[in-house]
């Protein structure tokens, strides 16, 4: 009978600290810290499950997802849903899980844990993980090289500086049509890929030729375009310029209209 790790303890874990940990069939634990939890999407992750499943993120978001963060929250957070019978994650079967290529984030940090200012910390799961028990050991800076987090770090950072952010993380808006915006520049891909090429956002932005060739053609560009367009709209991060003329126009209205007073 397993028992649980006598050596794991709660506590910071530099790059080159070490620990034990293996998850496979041949552990009696095996998918049962995939039922009844709050696994949280980052943007990044529903990206990859939508284009891995080959659904539109509107169907990925409607039918796996479900939104906790407060009704006046600017910045979402959602979940993944778990399924009403078992209250197990949707996607894992008794041989694993069945988008482990694309399993989100916090997924692939298990069993550690990242805080705000991106320090690396041991769960609280020896009590019920066995995998810890396993004989395989990894240094900090090889596991998350091995669960393919370094790749990831640059575009879930972008997303971490927004949730992190103090300002927009207290702040209350009562705008929906803000709040529906910021929705689909965060999670809703496809909707906001339509928006930038079906209105007058590439006019209004300096963008140049190369980048809009990259966002036509790559959802992590398009992402980061995303993510520059809230930090320049709620933040005042001159991250995107606006072209001259747009300027030129907005001061010569304000000005006539200020004429005509």
């Amino acid at each position: 009978m397993n028992e649980p790790s006598k050596d794991w303890e709660q506590k910071k874990l530099m790059l080159e600290d070490s620990f034990r940990f293996s998850c496979h069939h041949g552990v009696s634990c095996f998918t049962t810290c995939c039922r009844d939890i709050n696994i949280f999407l980052t943007p990044y992750d529903l990206l990859r499950m939508k284009n891995h499943l080959g659904i539109s993120s509107g169907e990925c978001i409607d039918k796996y997802t479900e939104v906790v963060s407060g009704d006046k929250h600017v910045i979402p957070l959602l979940v993944l849903k778990m399924n009403e019978t078992d209250k197990k994650c949707p996607f894992v079967g008794d041989e694993g899980c069945a988008i482990y290529d694309v399993r989100p984030w916090a997924c692939r940090m298990f069993p550690i844990d990242m805080d705000q200012e991106g320090d690396f910390f041991t769960m609280d799961v020896a009590d019920r993980c066995f995998g810890l028990n396993e004989d395989r050991q990894y240094y900090l800076s090889e596991y998350l090289e091995d669960q393919g987090l370094i790749n990831l770090r640059d575009v879930e950072d972008s997303f971490n500086e927004l949730t992190g952010n103090e300002r927009l993380r207290d702040v209350e808006v009562d705008n929906d049509a803000i709040k529906k915006m910021v929705f689909m520049a965060t999670y809703n891909i496809d909707e906001f890929r339509r928006f930038v090429f079906g209105s007058s956002f590439l006019s209004k932005f300096d963008i140049s030729p190369t980048r809009v060739e990259k966002i036509k053609r790559n959802d992590v560009e398009l992402l980061k375009l995303a993510f520059d367009w809230i930090k320049f709209g709620l933040l005042g991060r001159i991250v995107l310029k606006v072209k001259d003329e747009v300027v030129e126009a907005h001061t010569k209205n304000i000005a006539e209209g200020e004429d005509g007073q």
